[in-house]
């Protein structure tokens, strides 16, 4: 029996398909690209940034022609070589041959506007209590209550494992560190936000979701 979707869920679900469906037909590297997270779902770009911050082994926060290719093979991004050579180059604007990849990732990232950062960026800073701009597992301690989850209460499962899972949802599975950036946070978001049209919704859901006044 299929457990039927909530309507967030429904939502998201439609901006898969129809993220699949124009893949078919678009020509742009970049859209492609950004299709190809869309249809993943909400943490599709926030998971291929951290392929690309795992890689970043000398913290130059950049990457090569070659890095790309690695990590959107890594990723498993089905784009052809010549794709990404149009792709790097459109993105390269001083021709240095390596890409900032905050800024490429951006690039992909679908539009959060106006007030719909104000309430992620809120809910982040209310989730981060040590304000080191990092949450983890203890800064959700003291915000994130569990004491209604049936599984807590059954004695199914601890605190720390409930959180655990929680924090999961913000990660990609190649790369768990148990840690959540504002990035990564905004990235998360902004695919959530772009399965939803309406404002009002969008400013309810995350209202209800962090309880945020």
């Amino acid at each position: 029996m299929v457990r039927p979707l909530s309507p967030s869920s429904q939502q998201e679900e439609s901006m898969r398909i129809n993220a699949r469906q124009q893949m078919a037909q678009e020509q742009d590297p970049k859209q492609k690209l950004r299709l190809m997270c869309l249809a993943r779902g909400s943490s599709g770009v926030m998971a291929l940034g951290r392929v690309f911050r795992r890689m970043d082994n000398d913290g130059s926060k950049t990457l090569s022609l070659e890095e790309l290719k690695q990590g959107l093979g890594e990723s498993e991004m089905e784009l052809s070589d010549d794709e990404v050579q149009k792709l790097f180059t459109a993105l390269d604007t001083d021709g240095t041959g390596t890409l900032d990849y905050e800024e490429f990732l951006s690039a992909l990232r679908p539009e959060l506007k106006g007030n719909r950062v104000k309430l992620v960026e809120m809910a982040f800073d209310k989730l981060d209590s040590t304000d080191d701009g990092i949450v983890t597992l203890a800064d959700l301690k003291g915000v994130y209550s569990v004491d209604r989850h049936p599984m807590y209460l059954s004695g199914e499962l601890t605190e720390d494992q409930i959180l655990a899972i929680f924090l999961r949802k913000f990660e990609n599975k190649t790369s768990m560190d148990g840690k959540i950036t504002k990035i990564e946070f905004l990235e998360y978001y902004a695919g959530v936000s772009a399965s939803i049209d309406d404002d009002a919704y969008f400013d309810l859901m995350m209202r209800n979701a962090w309880g945020l006044k």
